[in-house]
């Protein structure tokens, strides 16, 4: 059985998937139709390899041959199973990469969980950095003198944030836009960490996972990661104060809201 790796799948996705023992030469799509009919092939094929791709990167096998021969036994009405058949044979297949993937995750959660703790124990070292009772590490870069939000409030902030191997996963400043956003529908580490923060303050946030996304994949942001942000906390309202002006948003990359946590 032939497994596929990036450089195969590259290979078959330049080839037409839909070999039948003769090959397109380059003046066989010289009409419109012709050319629309072989980049439905292509695009296709490209969904195809981009599919098995995904299942192999988990541990699965794929059988290339009987891939392109399933391809051409269906459009030719000569299948080889029935479509009972066939759906209970994906279903096996779905549970099987169901149950990779989750493994997976809990691989690269446990990793997370044992670098983020190390980080934290190291980082809170610093003569810089305060702890509080939940958790979360903080770090003054800058101390504004005006009113700090309460949990209901409304802020408005720019902010950086990466992953503690320095990744950056977003960054208002490069989008030169602030985010404004009701407090309570973030994460719990920023929940806390911007209500100690007076307004004009830039403060370094250090947040366990627990008080982040936990488990969750959000975007590039892995499970279980310990997150760093840079935030400057711009303006603070209270709820329905200058409700007509900018409206609330979330966060890059559907960002530091709460993500059902915080509601």
């Amino acid at each position: 059985m032939k497994k596929f790796t990036k450089s195969s799948l590259a290979v078959i996705t330049g080839l037409s998937l839909f070999v039948s023992g003769y090959s397109i030469a380059a003046d066989d799509t010289a009409t419109d139709v012709q050319k629309q009919s072989y980049s439905i092939g292509a695009s296709l094929g490209k969904y195809v390899s981009s599919q098995i791709y995904g299942q192999t990167q988990l541990g699965a096998e794929v059988d290339v041959d009987l891939v392109v021969k399933g391809v051409v036994d269906a459009l030719t009405g000569q299948q080889k199973y029935t479509d009972e058949e066939i759906l209970t044979f994906l279903n096996q297949r779905a549970e099987q990469l169901n149950a990779a993937r989750e493994a997976e995750e809990e691989r690269i959660a446990l990793k997370n969980m044992t670098e983020g703790s190390a980080y934290l124990a190291n980082n809170k070292k610093s003569d810089t950095v305060t702890v509080t009772d939940s958790g979360l590490q903080y770090e003054v870069i800058t101390m504004g003198e005006g009113r700090k939000a309460n949990p209901e409030d409304v802020v408005t902030v720019h902010y950086k944030g990466q992953l503690i191997d320095g990744t950056e996963f977003d960054n208002s400043y490069e989008r030169d836009e602030p985010n404004r956003f009701a407090l309570m529908s973030v994460i719990e580490g920023w929940q806390e960490g911007i209500t100690l923060m007076p307004e004009g303050s830039t403060f370094k946030f250090t947040i366990p996972s627990e008080l982040a996304y936990g488990k969750q994949q959000v975007g590039i942001i892995p499970p279980s990661s310990t997150l760093i942000f840079e935030v400057e906390l711009v303006k603070v309202e209270e709820p329905g104060e200058n409700s007509h002006g900018m409206g609330l948003s979330g966060m890059g990359m559907g960002g530091m809201m709460g993500m059902g946590k915080a509601h």
